[in-house]
């Protein structure tokens, strides 16, 4: 008779541990499915701040804008340089380059 009891009193707390698991993960689960619409909308406002960003950049070097800045008086002083001014260096093969 004891021995049974003991056998019956196991069972119940490997159930007992078996079903707090199952709430546990449950809980978790509902958390993460909580958190989900918080992170999406970051991510939608971070990818519409970088399609933003990215039509800046497009816009700054156009060719059109490059133009009309180098028409302005601060850059003036740039000008193309003439052709004996030029260097070029070779490039050299990394010896960890694959080929």
């Amino acid at each position: 008779m004891n021995g049974t009891m003991v056998k019956i009193l196991l069972c119940v707390a490997a159930i007992s541990l078996t079903l707090y698991g199952m709430v546990y993960q449950q809980n978790r689960i509902t958390q993460m499915r909580l958190h989900i619409p918080t992170v999406a909308k970051q991510l939608k406002t971070l990818q519409e701040e970088n399609t933003r960003l990215q039509y800046e950049i497009d816009r700054f070097e156009s060719p059109i804008h490059l133009m009309e800045l180098a028409r302005k008086p601060e850059f003036s002083h740039l000008k193309y340089p003439r052709l004996d001014q030029v260097v070029i260096i070779p490039r050299q093969e990394s010896p960890h380059a694959q080929k």
